[in-house]
């Protein structure tokens, strides 16, 4: 089925925001030709190129033409997916629609899904989602991902490159629609950015627990009546509920009489809120950190 989206995009995308809305970004668009050339591997290489080609044509407005020779398709094909480019949702729209009708009625020949496509419209920071049969604005509010603070400098290198990596996994996940997936590594990173407190100075105290639960209580106990204290009580109750067969199911499986799948909404809202904690955490473990 074609995608759809707002009529009025085709003349005018979206502003710039958070996200890159108006205009594919370079190197988004070497992502989507490369993965055109490995398809381009599945029969006859110039057939292939013809047939993303068209529809990159269509997005611009010009009519299709075949090039010459295989070498001179490709060549013609990133002229048009460049100009196609100017206007996101058009070119979205091209790719999609050229990789739904590319196998045909050949079962064997794939082309990239929504789940590919979206997860590249993620690594660019693109502001459109594809949701089958419409793409959608990611920056509505109401599925926007809550955006979490720098990683304080006091933390290792090595450790804020795994906090970016799970981030981005979520995220990909996310827009893959996996959404128990996507808040199983949230709820993996809460546990991991715990572990920083071990060994700090509270004030009252060294944190000296090894695990999630202890080192929350052990936080608490050294602030209560803050707002730490009131943050770490609503994370542990929400640990507690994704971690129950009969919660979210997320660490321990899921209750088959009396658990509910995870829905792709709640799914948001818990990495939304698993991301807003993670922010306040890295802030107050910069703050204990300075103590030492």
């Amino acid at each position: 089925m074609p995608l759809k989206f707002k009529g009025a995009w085709r003349l005018n995308p979206p502003a710039d925001g958070r996200f890159v809305n108006s205009a594919m970004p370079s190197g988004a668009i070497q992502d989507c030709i490369d993965l055109i050339m490995k398809v381009a591997t599945q029969g006859d290489r110039q057939e292939v190129l013809e047939h993303f080609k068209s529809y990159f044509c269509s997005a611009t407005g010009a009519a299709h033409s075949r090039s010459s020779s295989a070498s001179w398709a490709e060549t013609d094909l990133w002229t048009y997916a460049r100009v196609a480019a100017t206007n996101a949702p058009l070119f979205i729209e091209a790719f999609y629609d050229a990789c739904q009708s590319f196998p045909g009625d050949d079962a064997d020949r794939f082309a990239p899904d929504a789940g590919m496509i979206n997860t590249i419209l993620a690594k660019h920071n693109i502001g459109f989602e594809i949701r089958p049969p419409r793409l959608e604005p990611r920056e509505n509010a109401a599925v926007s991902v809550v955006p979490v603070a720098e990683v304080p400098p006091t933390l290792a290198e090595r450790a804020v490159d795994i906090l970016q990596a799970s981030l981005s996994r979520s995220e990909e996940l996310l827009s893959e629609r996996r959404g128990r997936e996507a808040v199983q590594e949230g709820l993996w990173l809460l546990e991991t950015v715990a572990t920083a407190f071990r060994g700090l100075d509270t004030g009252v105290d060294k944190v000296d627990g090894k695990y999630f639960n202890e080192i929350v209580k052990e936080l608490r106990r050294a602030k209560v009546g803050t707002t730490l204290d009131r943050v770490l009580d609503w994370m542990t109750m929400l640990h507690g509920y994704l971690s129950s067969p009969s919660g979210g199911g997320v660490r321990h499986g899921l209750d088959l009489d009396k658990g509910v799948p995870i829905s792709d909404n709640e799914a948001r809202l818990f990495c939304n809120l698993i991301r807003s904690y993670l922010s306040f955490l890295l802030i107050e473990h910069e703050h204990l950190a300075r103590r030492r």
